[in-house]
């Protein structure tokens, strides 16, 4: 599974396991893990600023929140790799919930329907907006027509600007606006040549190499290699196939996506469908 598949199954084993401990013990023990309302809350639990992602209100809500990310993850991961989506995605969820900490806290009275924050919409849409400001030209098919993604990215911002007004779910609302701008500014830096989310690379690095085992250094052996002229025909198509694959994405980190040939662009999508 790409790593947006693998955020999917987590999600919904921890909607699963929150089900039935709620069930079982008669209450949820998922409030640690959820983004509090107050400061001074938050500051108990901050862990809570990124584990709010992993939990949801009911069944429709993880639903369409998981179908998003299943689809936006398919046109991301063909343009680039899973620490880029994780960069994205986990950055969009931490800035949707700073400001969803700060737009309670300034506006207290107008935000009072909310108790806490929960769910994965703000990294979906970081992910959304994303990849709608840096490839917007491109078409997508919606039920019976092709639309260009710049068009869903626009839609999808003015609903949640249409909303806030009329109320309910205003903190959840502003959240959204919040991993929306992290996804449109990471998309436009990153066609000017910069990456914003290297810093944040660097730290998830250290964290999973906490979680690494030491690897026990084998043995000194002997290796024979196998004859490359027995290597197939299909084999040598398929390296042939992933070279052209590795030199186009080269040529997206260095240049940019609208400085590949249109070729190149249907290319890399039918490359992508094939996985």
């Amino acid at each position: 599974m790409n790593i947006a598949e693998k955020l999917i199954v987590i999600n919904v084993l921890i909607f699963i396991l929150d089900g039935l401990s709620t069930a079982l013990l008669g209450y949820s023990v998922s409030q640690w893990f959820h983004l509090p309302k107050g400061f001074m809350d938050f500051f108990g639990q901050p862990w809570s600023l990124v584990t709010y992602s992993f939990f949801h209100g009911g069944l429709g809500h993880i639903f369409w929140n998981m179908l998003m990310l299943y689809f936006t993850g398919r046109i991301f991961l063909n343009l680039f790799d899973a620490q880029r989506f994780i960069n994205v995605y986990f950055l969009g969820v931490i800035i949707g919930g700073l400001v969803f900490l700060l737009s309670y806290n300034v506006f207290p009275t107008l935000l009072n329907t909310n108790t806490a924050l929960i769910g994965a919409s703000a990294g979906v849409t970081a992910v959304l907006i994303f990849i709608c400001a840096y490839i917007p030209d491109q078409e997508v098919r919606v039920i019976f027509f092709n639309v260009k993604l710049w068009y869903i990215g626009v839609f999808f911002v003015l609903i949640d600007l249409v909303q806030i007004p009329i109320g309910g779910n205003i903190g959840g609302r502003l959240a959204h606006l919040g991993g929306a701008f992290l996804g449109y500014v990471y998309a436009r830096q990153l066609l000017k040549g910069k990456d914003i989310g290297s810093g944040f690379a660097k730290v998830w690095e250290a964290i999973a190499q906490l979680f690494k085992p030491k690897e026990k250094k084998a043995p000194m052996k002997t290796v024979y290699r196998k004859n490359a002229s027995k290597k197939s025909a299909a084999e040598y198509d398929k390296e042939a196939r992933q070279r052209k694959i590795d030199t186009i994405l080269d040529k997206i980190s260095k240049s940019g996506y609208e400085s590949l040939s249109k070729e190149e662009k249907d290319f890399l999508f039918k490359a992508g469908k094939e996985d």
